[in-house]
């Protein structure tokens, strides 16, 4: 294995090949800093996938994925064998056909998403670090810094305003953006949400219910909420994912933004959203659709006149900083969550990393060789 430093000048020449050697995938468990409670359940580890595609060269590219059962459908042991799979396929495969290395790894192993999103970010990468591009230049635009949101999960309503002070009032750590989660009991929810705006008065609310309410539910929360005085800059997902019309018809009668998330996996999943009416805006996370779709659905999002979101899974610095730097490539983001890896008690990376709201990329690929010892 070379450093990318010494890579030759031919494998960055713009018509060389560059054959993949050799593909590793193994688990990546990490510990967060605290128990992570959303509608969908509580996770007390990270149980990820790390994937290296190595290429004949010696250049390595990273990826990442981070199986969520009710989620992604996929348990962290079933993603580590489909991109052990995925070896036999990729073999010999020239990454200057990146565009159609990743649809082939799509058609061979479909709704396998987290170790899709494993497997492409790994080719991207070692096809970009072979050319010394940065990510973000794929997707049009140059690396830089993108800013982030910062999630309060479900807790009790004292720990969000805490966590909302901490984050974003006098003196907190600069966010001006929070997510808060919810999708329980709507009483409480509206306790958690209220409390979150006592501590950060200046701060722009998002909420996100992850398919826990029905339609009603949530129009009962947001009257509630109104009846506080809080306004929300976006509503995400309240619903579960395949009741599009009762998304629909929560976004027919609330006075807020609603985004679906966990209804987009796919361009197509874009589409049916965009044809019921039923959301004003997208959520792209990468470890739904993976990079190149996300670069669909943004196009989707745009032709409809929709807003976009970015999220994320409990993904280290290496898959939210793959997602930063599509958001910086694409440009044409609206909400920024990526935060996923501010949530772990130890990263993949000793980035020094700032607790504040800024996510700084860099090239080349999308800049993190991860510390396996870590």
């Amino acid at each position: 294995m070379t450093d990318d430093a010494s890579v030759g000048d031919a494998g960055r020449e713009a018509n060389a090949e560059i054959p993949v050697a050799e593909v590793r995938a193994d688990p990546l468990n990490l510990e967060l800093d605290a128990p992570f409670e959303i509608a969908l359940g509580t996770r007390h580890e990270a149980r990820n996938l790390l994937v290296e595609v190595e290429t004949e060269a010696g250049v390595v590219g990273y990826g990442e994925g981070s199986p969520l059962p009710p989620v992604t459908g996929e348990t962290q042991g079933a993603a580590v064998e489909v991109a052990r799979a995925a070896a036999d396929l990729l073999a010999g495969r020239d990454l200057a056909d990146y565009r159609a290395v990743c649809e082939d790894l799509r058609a061979a192993f479909p709704g396998a998403n987290s170790a899709l999103f494993a497997l492409e970010t790994a080719v991207l990468d070692a096809y970009c670090r072979s050319r010394g591009l940065a990510l973000s230049e794929l997707f049009g635009g140059s690396p830089g810094s993108v800013e982030t949101d910062l999630t309060i999960p479900i807790v009790a309503a004292e720990e969000a305003r805490e966590r909302a002070s901490s984050a974003a009032g006098d003196g907190g750590a600069g966010f001006s953006h929070l997510k808060i989660k919810t999708g329980d009991e709507v009483e409480a929810a509206v306790e958690r949400v209220a409390a979150a705006r006592e501590g950060a008065p200046d701060a722009e609310l998002k909420v996100d219910a992850n398919q826990g309410w029905t339609p009603e539910e949530t129009l009962r929360f947001l009257r509630r909420l109104g009846e506080r005085g809080v306004e929300l800059a976006l509503l995400e997902q309240p619903v579960h994912r395949e009741d599009l019309a009762g998304l629909a018809r929560v976004r027919d009668r609330a006075r807020v933004p609603v985004a679906a998330d966990e209804a987009v996996f796919s361009p197509e999943d874009a589409l049916a959203v965009v044809r019921a009416d039923a959301a004003d805006a997208l959520n792209v996370k990468l470890g739904k659709s993976g990079p190149m779709a996300a670069a669909d659905i943004a196009a989707i999002a745009e032709a409809a006149n929709l807003e976009l979101m970015v999220g994320c899974m409990l993904e280290s610095a290496l898959g939210i900083r793959a997602s930063a730097h599509v958001v910086a490539g694409l440009g044409s983001f609206d909400y920024v969550d990526l935060d996923g890896n501010r949530l772990l008690a130890e990263d993949v990376v000793d980035s020094g990393a700032s607790s504040g709201p800024e996510i700084e990329i860099t090239g080349p690929g999308h800049g993190v060789v991860p510390e396996t010892e870590r």
